[in-house]
């Protein structure tokens, strides 16, 4: 059963400990793990027994979503912490909305040893030069290393491959001078037809901020949605010139 609590602020839905991890999909014991660690709050009491909001749904899902990122629970800890106590669920929402695959690439800061422990496998070399050019990992001091977790096991993927670092530098040059160009054009498209409709109607700066991130997601999903699909031609167009 469901626990509505009227209040100044209109209704408030309270969910008990298995309807909480019912609509989360967890745990009991990870939810008060997460509790202990100070990742969400503790449950908001009613006499003996303990209910969980909205509140508490929004932080559990945005640690999932870290942990699906390859955040380790240091990083999720640092992360959560950077967020207001009196955050909204949508605002918890909107930081979920963020965590879009261009920034799923939490670097964490390992040494060699541990690095190779992660890979399971001994890295010389040329295999760090490789990753490095994939922009898996960047050398950060005498055999320490910021490592993008999430992207590490297709990295090593490419290696086993024998994947050339040259073609590795150049696609990344390619990235580079394109993402530039991309981003100065969106921009200019932002400034010109945007900002003004927003400015006219009276919209907050923190508004039109929050429209900018949104649009992030949507962004990304478009420029991969047009590399597959210009890759597809491209191959189709040069299939159809080997076959003349």
């Amino acid at each position: 059963m469901v626990v509505k609590e009227d209040g100044a602020v209109g209704q408030v839905t309270l969910l008990t400990l298995d309807q909480l991890t019912e609509r989360v999909g967890m745990s009991v014991r990870n939810v008060r793990f997460y509790t202990t660690k100070g990742l969400v709050p503790p449950p908001l009491r009613r006499g003996r027994s303990g209910y969980y909001t909205a509140d508490h749904v929004a932080r559990l899902q945005l640690v999932q979503e870290l942990q699906s990122h390859g955040f380790t629970l240091s990083a999720i800890e640092r992360y959560v912490a950077g967020i207001p106590v009196d955050a909204s669920p949508e605002d918890i929402a909107l930081h979920r909305t963020m965590l879009a695959p261009w920034m799923a690439d939490s670097r964490e800061e390992l040494p060699r040893a541990e690095l190779e422990r992660r890979a399971g496998r001994s890295l010389d070399t040329g295999d760090l030069e490789t990753l490095h050019a994939l922009g898996v990992v960047h050398p950060c001091g005498r055999d320490r290393f910021q490592v993008s977790m999430s992207q590490l096991g297709v990295g090593l993927g490419l290696l086993d491959l024998g994947y050339p670092i040259e073609a590795a530098r150049a696609a990344a040059d390619v990235y580079a001078a394109h993402g530039r160009a991309i981003a100065e054009e969106l921009y200019e498209l932002f400034r010109t037809r945007v900002w003004p409709v927003y400015k006219e109607k009276g919209v907050s700066p923190e508004r039109i901020q929050e429209v900018v991130e949104r649009l992030k997601p949507l962004s990304i999903a478009s420029l991969v949605q047009a590399y597959e699909a210009g890759m597809d031609e491209t191959r189709r167009i040069n299939i159809a010139k080997r076959a003349r």
